[in-house]
């Protein structure tokens, strides 16, 4: 008897994810509350546990395949059962299946939420061109096309498989497959040795110079295109070939569909405003400086601009709001959950500091420094990407002065940070050179007038050029 695992309810109204890599293979052994395949939802990447015990049977999908909620991801058959007969598969597409119960074993639907401890055991290994291989990728390998061969020039250090480099995006993973070699055999560039989309570029450029020195007939096929998460585009080419006159097609798939989605909401339901503001930042310069001497610690321009706006939200709080729109009411929210706009390798994200009105500066700063730190993976968990209540983008990182932001549905508003340059300023009817930042703020016309938006923004403003003025509201 043979059990079928369905693709759970991923939670947040996800209904669909994309089969990352499998983690066991058709007769392995599996106990209840094993991780056996990586997905990635619109939202994060997880592992899913099995809720039964016993042999693997059949794989349903391959690796870059998006699956939805209800499809059949593996087959499970008792341990007595001769796996063979089952007819193990790996690849086979089937139709979405009705929804059933996991009442029998676990019961368990993501990482984290099984009924026992983790009984993941270390993957099988062996030795091979790349180093240590997983039983995971030895299927995936024999399933895919003979891969280009790798000059000696630039064949990869081999690393053992307690040193293989971590590799969190899919597209990284695909990328690095799609051109012959496995990501996780690089030496990352990334935080923690994190092999980043720019690791595999240089490495297929390597490929390609090695190539123009060889004198063996070419054996790739014809340019591969390469999507990258936030939709631009590339590809490496044979020696010899420049075709940039090719169409390319981006699916909108995975996080930018969700982002996508979003935007086009806002847009349509929102009637926002936008209103801006050139202000003196010099004094929060030397304010931050003075933090720096009297504690002993840094705190960023950003985390002391984020202590402004949880004030701010404070003193006009209608802005901590979102608009139900089947009850047409206006919901005002007690808590300040701050988004940051992040750029990562995933594309536009917006994770959420939850309770940052009841934050400390340094507790505000400590969490703003452990959003950046994952950003640079995109590796949130759901639940840090859902529930804020205002966002804060500084899109001065990005080297732009302003920009009318599209909130972020359903909140009512988003502050932007431009870059702060030096220019000229007028103090005392005389120029001075200062440090200037715009400040743009655009808003939902539904829950208050620009009197209230602009109240808010000049307090922002009014504490950034003279940090000691919050002082009075603390």
């Amino acid at each position: 008897m043979s059990r079928e695992f369905l693709l759970p309810d991923l939670g947040e109204g996800l209904t669909e994810a994309e089969i990352v890599a499998w983690l066991v293979a058709p007769g392995d052994t599996i106990v209840i509350d094993q991780a056996v395949v990586e997905v990635e939802s619109a939202k994060s990447i997880v592992e899913l546990p099995s809720p039964y015990g016993g042999v693997v049977a059949s794989l349903f999908g391959e690796p870059g395949q998006v699956i939805h909620a209800g499809q059949v991801l593996l087959t499970v058959a008792d341990a007595a059962t001769d796996v063979s007969a089952a007819g193990a598969t790996v690849g086979v597409p089937v139709a979405a299946a009705p929804n059933s119960t996991l009442s029998e074993g676990s019961g368990a639907v993501l990482v984290g939420y099984g009924t026992t401890e983790s009984t993941r055991p270390p993957r099988t290994v062996a030795a091979g061109r790349f180093g240590t291989v997983t039983t995971a990728d030895a299927v995936a390998r024999l399933k895919a096309p003979t891969p280009t061969p790798i000059p000696a020039a630039v064949e990869p250090v081999r690393i053992d498989a307690a040193r293989r480099s971590p590799v969190v995006s899919p597209i990284v993973r695909r990328l690095a497959r799609e051109n012959g070699f496995d990501a996780s055999m690089l030496a990352g560039s990334g935080q923690n040795d994190l092999v980043l989309r720019s690791d595999v570029e240089d490495y297929i450029r390597a490929l390609t110079t090695s190539a123009l020195t060889t004198s063996e007939p070419p054996t790739s096929a014809p340019p591969v295109l390469v999507i990258a998460a936030t939709g631009a585009a590339a590809s490496a080419t044979p020696a010899g070939r420049d075709d940039v006159s090719a169409d390319i097609r981006i699916p909108i798939s995975g996080l930018r569909k969700v982002v996508a989605q979003r935007l086009t909401t806002s847009r349509r339901e929102i009637p926002e405003a936008t209103i801006w503001l050139d202000v003196d930042a010099t004094a929060l310069f030397a304010a931050r400086d003075q933090l720096l001497t009297a504690t002993g610690e840094r705190f960023s321009v950003t985390a002391l601009i984020a202590r402004f706006v949880v004030a701010g939200l404070r003193q006009f709080p209608v802005l901590n709001s979102s608009v139900d729109t089947a009850s047409q009411e206006i919901l005002q929210h007690g808590a300040v959950n701050l988004g940051i706009a992040a750029q990562t390798s995933r594309g536009l994200m917006v994770p959420v500091i939850h309770g940052a009105h009841a934050m400390s500066t340094r507790q505000l700063r400590d969490a703003i420094a452990a959003l950046v730190a994952q950003s640079q993976g995109g590796t949130f968990a759901p639940s840090a990407l859902t529930g804020g209540t205002f966002t804060l983008n500084n899109f001065g990182s990005l080297g732009v002065d302003g920009s009318a932001a599209i909130i972020n549905h359903p909140e009512a508003a988003i502050l932007g940070i431009g870059r702060m340059i030096e220019r000229p300023w007028v103090i005392d009817h005389a120029l001075a050179v200062r440090t200037v930042v715009e400040l743009s703020m655009v808003f939902d016309h539904r829950v208050c007038d620009g009197g209230t938006a602009a109240g808010f923004l000049t307090y922002v403003a009014r504490c950034i050029e003279n940090p000691v003025s919050l002082l009075a509201d603390l």
